[in-house]
């Protein structure tokens, strides 16, 4: 590595540093929305969590515990992003789910702790959901970990 390569990345980081990933890509969603009218439309923890990539407290959402047939939409768009039938109980405190529905999300690997994880956003508006492990049950062996404050349910 040349030192022309260490300042430039360090440059970078300074420029984009406090800008999140789901704001820097908002260009590229169907549904935008300016910052101010995020902020009109969530309440001050559910703009944390879906904008700037924040987490809810473990076992604060009501839908951890839902177990009504039904959809779960992404609460920036209404997109439907989850089946009450992939929902399983993984002991976290977080909505869980082995699988979303098809073309609903979008991953992108999470390097903001000291290994990589895989992050979860809406496809349509990029609002953040949460994370996916490897460590749910089959016949995926995925646990999507998601923020209650990101998700609409609607009964069936």
């Amino acid at each position: 590595m040349h030192r022309r390569d260490i300042l430039l990345g360090t440059a970078a980081f300074a420029a984009f540093g406090t800008m999140t990933s789901t704001q820097a890509l908002a260009a590229n969603f169907e549904v935008t929305r300016t910052e101010a009218e995020w902020r009109a439309m969530l309440t001050p923890l559910q703009y944390k969590v879906m904008r700037q990539e924040g987490t809810e407290r473990a076992g604060s959402s009501p839908l951890d515990k839902n177990w009504e047939d039904g959809i779960y939409h992404c609460r920036g768009c209404d997109l439907e992003i989850y089946s009450s039938k992939h929902k399983f109980d993984s002991g976290t405190g977080w909505p869980s789910f082995y699988k979303s529905l098809r073309n609903a999300v979008r991953t992108k690997p999470d390097r903001k702790l000291l290994r990589v994880r895989t992050e979860v956003h809406c496809r349509r508006c990029g609002s953040h959901l949460g994370h996916i492990f490897d460590d749910g049950p089959k016949p995926t062996g995925k646990r999507h970990c998601l923020n209650g404050e990101s998700l609409v349910f609607k009964a069936a």
